[in-house]
């Protein structure tokens, strides 16, 4: 819960409204689905990073990327 608000109040308000709709209507997934898409993330990041499209800010768990 603490996530998913963190990244409402970083979007605006009305794309935060659409986001939350599409949420609320996804059927439930397994823990397994949920994992690989964190991993399909973590490793975009991790490429955007390599390639120099992105910059990690900071050191602690209020991390900026």
């Amino acid at each position: 819960e603490e996530m998913r608000a963190k990244v409402f109040r970083n979007m605006s308000e009305r794309a935060a409204t659409m986001l939350q709709e599409d949420v609320e209507s996804l059927p439930p997934m397994r823990l397994t689905e949920v994992e690989e898409a964190q991993r399909s993330v973590v490793e975009a990041a991790s490429a955007l990073l390599a390639e120099g499209k992105a910059m990690m800010l900071g050191g602690s768990d209020e991390a900026l990327v």
